[in-house]
């Protein structure tokens, strides 16, 4: 059958488009290197009785938040765009949530004066459903072992929604605080200060796990199984990251012309070489901290902090800044994890590393760059919304900082609740000594003999 080229719209196809896709699409391939890489980190640091369980839940946590970003959760961060023009919520929800008119269209099928670039918004709800997703995932970390299935996954529901509309609220350059002069070129704020918010509330209600602190009857001491594994994906990381920074921008005429998602005056060679030198800051000072505590964990600690501070500024740093700002991270993660340990807080992710050391460079950006221009859209000269109409300040980066954490707090508080008063939120201690493979799965991790398996 012949195709029918009347009623294509040549403009939504073209070469530069195609790249375009694929330069999107090349994020999603880098977000999918992250699951993989922090599901190798979970292999090398979950404790083997409870392994297998603790990874397939982060799995389905993942999918539940993937599967509930396309079915609503992109609307909610795109509305910014549609709000922008003078449409409302429910304007964006009926063409994008997973049954929505453009979320389903063919690009070439829709004319470029109603949706331009139609391919590449598609392309970013896969994007962003991966980042739902990651959400649940860095979550699990801090209830992995304790929190009930059925609870971690009403809340891996929940939590999607909420980050959601956290991320049209603080992601992109027309949303609420962005618009106001909030910078996060990475989304820092929704994808880590979020779900560490979360586990602020979720950390002291599950409590230690057997054997973390002191002995227990089943667990003398929690042993992570392989701490090579924990440095492979922590490398698998570090390699999939890069292809997401390029997804992190818009590209605008001429064709190569590269502007920040907030944007930001930027440059791919210089984002990838912000990120190359946060790496490489918080490498080096982890190590520092390191071989003068003798705690290997900080030389696994350390690159991520530097990642993690840097990432919301990776479009408007100096690899020079860039360098010396996430020199500073490991030792705020150091500072954050020894005060939790102390304690008694069995928490060693998600508040050092991505509440901690998230907000250090959320704020550091007020502190250094205040003043630089961003936020609106290109071609809008007045108003509101006017292209780099606003300008970054440490009482917006402040600003930003709480309200993601806030809505952490506050998720996890009222899901708390309810399963406490229900049907319970934590996995009881003799179960977690035994450890969830054998409770839930009748999975032995002894090597089979003729004595273990007749018994």
């Amino acid at each position: 059958m012949a195709l029918e080229l009347a009623t294509q719209f040549a403009e939504q196809v073209t070469l530069s488009q195609l790249v375009q896709n694929l330069v999107y699409a090349s994020g999603v391939v880098g977000a999918i290197f992250v699951v993989v890489g922090l599901l190798l980190i979970d292999i090398g640091g979950t404790r083997t009785q409870h392994s297998f369980n603790s990874g397939i839940e982060k799995v389905v946590g993942f999918f539940i938040g993937f599967s509930v970003y396309f079915l609503i959760g992109f609307a909610f961060w795109a509305s910014q765009y549609y709000i922008m023009e003078g449409y409302t919520l429910t304007d964006t929800i009926k063409d994008w949530w997973a049954g929505g008119a453009l979320s389903n269209s063919l690009a070439q099928h829709v004319d470029p004066a109603v949706f331009p670039g139609l391919n590449n918004f598609q392309i970013f709800i896969f994007f962003l459903a991966v980042f739902a997703g990651i959400v649940n995932v860095l979550l699990h970390f801090a209830v992995a072992e304790r929190m009930k299935a059925s609870a971690y996954y009403t809340t891996a529901f929940v939590a999607a929604i909420v980050s959601s509309i956290v991320s049209w609220i603080t992601w992109g350059s027309v949303g609420p605080l962005t618009v106001l002069g909030f910078h996060d070129f990475f989304g820092v704020g929704f994808v880590y200060l979020f779900p560490a918010g979360m586990a602020m509330v979720f950390v002291p209600k599950l409590g230690v796990r057997p054997g973390m602190f002191e002995p227990h009857p089943k667990v003398y001491e929690y042993h992570p199984p392989s701490n090579a594994m924990l440095a492979i994906g922590i490398m698998t990381i570090f390699a999939g990251l890069p292809m997401i920074i390029l997804s992190c921008m818009f590209f605008f005429d001429p064709e190569a012309l590269a502007v920040s998602v907030t944007m930001a005056t930027t440059s791919i060679g210089i984002a990838l070489n912000n990120y190359a030198a946060a790496w490489a800051g918080g490498a080096i000072m982890g190590a520092i901290i390191a071989y003068s505590t003798r705690k290997f964990s900080y030389l696994l600690f350390g690159p991520l902090a530097g990642y993690v501070a840097g990432a919301g500024g990776l479009d408007i740093y100096l690899p020079w800044q860039m360098f010396l700002v996430s020199m500073g991270s490991p030792f705020v993660a150091y500072v954050i994890y020894e005060f939790l340990q102390k304690r008694g807080i069995d928490d060693h992710k998600l508040i050092p590393l991505m509440g901690g050391v998230g907000a250090y460079g959320l704020i550091m950006i007020g502190l250094t760059h205040a003043g630089t221009l961003r936020g609106g859209y290109l071609g809008i000269e007045e108003g509101l919304y006017a292209f780099q109409g606003s300008e970054i300040s440490l009482m917006m980066q402040l600003a930003g900082v709480l309200t993601c954490l806030g809505a952490g707090i506050v998720t996890a508080w009222v899901i708390s609740f309810i399963f406490e008063h229900t049907t319970g939120l934590r996995v009881s201690e003799e179960d977690q000594a035994i450890g969830l493979d054998k409770v839930m799965w009748d999975l032995n991790h002894e090597e089979p003999t003729a004595e273990n398996k007749a018994s």
